[in-house]
């Protein structure tokens, strides 16, 4: 008992020493030549944020300050590591595993009403008994129309747990009915392959939109239905394809190359080199295979391209693609929010990097490469392209590759420019499109309850009255006066593939658009030359 009171006195007096000394370090009044002098780098981030909590003038959102200094920091690193504010992980996360939660509707405001566009295929809302034109007025009691509901809070609405239900309050104009509906809440899709089909007897045709997980199996499925339907050679079409995730490229790129191929390898800062390599369960090793990629074909549809190319396996066709050869990792802040950091650089089976410069930070004049090569005629002529000899490699066949800027093609295809072209691009990015056609449908859907996919792509015409509503319609939008009298008919096959794609599935919608596609025109040529050659 004595010994505990003699230390008492020694105890007390050492914690207020301890105490004082902490409190010294947490005292908003020091000035300002002080406010950095005894701190690590990552203290003086911290302290600064504590200061303006507690002492600035202003009451100030300090997390949007810390947003501001994360992409701040992020901006002098490289053009691709990014940072991902909560608010947007949700919707990042979706993107890359390939589906959410929801109730399975594709819909857009019209006249301030929830309007189905289509609801997704064997998803909810579809086997409830939903329809394209059904107006969603009511959502577990609470009315979701008007013009103060943005689409934003429409989706906040409309969400809800796995599993759960939600009674929705429909209004079906074709029925003049207010109709009822319990729909589920399930995963629903985000598709990666947005369409599959047959070119010609043996050459089938696969477009993928992005790598997310669940790629590969779409990939796989598409391929296999392709395969029993008889086809040999494959047109994989990954233009405007901004990538994703790098293990799913390696597993298409498996689909196509023997075992023990190499298919890139990969370094770090501390220069490990990390080698990833075909295995044996290639479907595709003996058939022909064609990649189209584009000025829009990035990351992993690079890897694929690359992998390919440098291995002598199937041609490569299009214009030179993005250039993008850095590998990120996504890592978590902790409070929500992440980070995905460019952890390596990846290079193709011949050692080529086809990164393209960039100085440090996120820079203007990276993200406008696009308008370079458009002005220096890259786009139109393949002799435009400008190359460095001293990133010249050599496949095992023999053939010249370059590195230093993305992948050049094999067969070069040149991009429409023409103004004709352009105003139809126009058109097509704005909607007008889409917001027309679904009018035109609404007008009476039954009038084509009775098509089938086949028949409606082999029969169905847009007639040029349609094209003429349409101009009519655009230049009320656009308050301007657009002409299509030159280009008729391909804006009958952009209504009809809009249709298609309304009525039907992206498949359907492709399979029309595609009809004039200089590129896919070109495979089917290549395709053709190489039978006559083998015979």
């Amino acid at each position: 008992m004595n010994f505990q009171r003699k230390y008492i006195p020694l105890l007390l007096g050492l914690a207020i020493a301890i105490g004082v000394f902490i409190g010294g370090k947490l005292d908003f009044t020091d000035t300002s030549d002080r406010l950095f002098t005894t701190n690590s780098k990552k203290d003086k981030l911290n302290r600064l944020i504590d200061y303006i909590d507690y002492e600035y003038v202003d009451d100030i959102n300090t997390d949007s300050i810390v947003d501001v200094t994360v992409n701040g920091i992020l901006e002098n690193l490289d053009p691709h590591s990014i940072y991902i504010p909560k608010s947007e992980m949700q919707r990042s996360t979706d993107n890359m595993k390939g589906d959410f939660v929801g109730i399975g509707v594709s819909f857009y405001t019209y006249k301030d009403t929830v309007t189905v566009i289509r609801p997704i295929e064997d998803g909810p809302s579809e086997k409830a008994g939903i329809k394209g034109g059904d107006r969603i007025i009511m959502a577990n009691g609470d009315s979701i129309f008007g013009s103060e509901w943005t689409n934003d809070a429409i989706i906040k609405k409309l969400k809800g747990e796995k599993n759960s239900k939600i009674t929705l309050k429909v209004f079906r104009p074709s029925e003049n009915k207010l109709l009822t509906f319990k729909v589920k809440y399930s995963d629903i899709p985000i598709r990666s392959v947005d369409a599959s089909y047959m070119l010609t007897d043996n050459l089938g045709y696969i477009k993928i939109n992005r790598f997310a997980e669940s790629t590969y199996k779409e990939f796989k499925k598409a391929l296999n239905k392709l395969q029993n339907q008889g086809a040999t050679k494959l047109a994989l079409d990954l233009r405007d394809n901004p990538g994703g995730l790098l293990e799913i490229a390696k597993q298409i790129a498996d689909e196509f190359l023997e075992n023990n191929k190499l298919i890139l390898f990969t370094k770090n800062k501390a220069g490990k080199i990390e080698n990833h390599y075909a295995t044996r369960r290639g479907d595709f090793e003996d058939g022909h295979v064609y990649i189209l990629i584009d000025e829009n074909s990035a990351s992993a549809s690079e890897i694929i391209a690359g992998a390919l190319q440098d291995n002598d396996k199937g041609t490569i066709l299009g214009r030179r693609s993005y250039g993008k050869g850095l590998v990120q990792r996504e890592m978590s802040l902790g409070d929500g929010s992440a980070v995905r950091l460019t952890v390596s650089r990846y290079y193709t089976p011949t050692g080529r990097s086809i990164q393209r410069p960039y100085n440090n930070g996120n820079n203007t004049d990276y993200y406008n490469d696009y308008y370079k090569r458009l002005s220096n005629g890259e786009f139109e002529n393949a002799e435009n392209i400008q190359i460095a000899d001293s990133l010249k490699f050599t496949t095992p066949n023999g053939k010249i590759v370059y590195g230093g800027g993305g992948i050049i093609p094999d067969v070069f295809v040149p991009l429409d420019t023409s103004a004709q072209n352009e105003t139809l691009n126009y058109i097509r990015r704005r909607g007008y499109v889409s917001n027309f056609v679904f009018e035109e449908l609404d007008k009476d859907r039954s009038t084509y309850n009775n098509f089938s996919i086949s028949e409606f792509i082999e029969t169905y015409n847009v007639s040029n009255n349609m094209v003429e509503e349409f101009q009519g319609f655009l230049n009320l939008k656009e308050r301007t006066n657009i002409s299509f009298v030159n280009y008729y008919e391909q804006m009958k096959l952009l209504i009809k593939s809009e249709m298609a794609n309304q009525l039907f599935n992206s498949n359907a919608s492709e399979q029309i658009i595609n009809t004039n596609d200089a590129m896919i025109e070109e495979v089917v040529l290549l395709s053709k030359a190489n039978e006559t050659l083998n015979e």
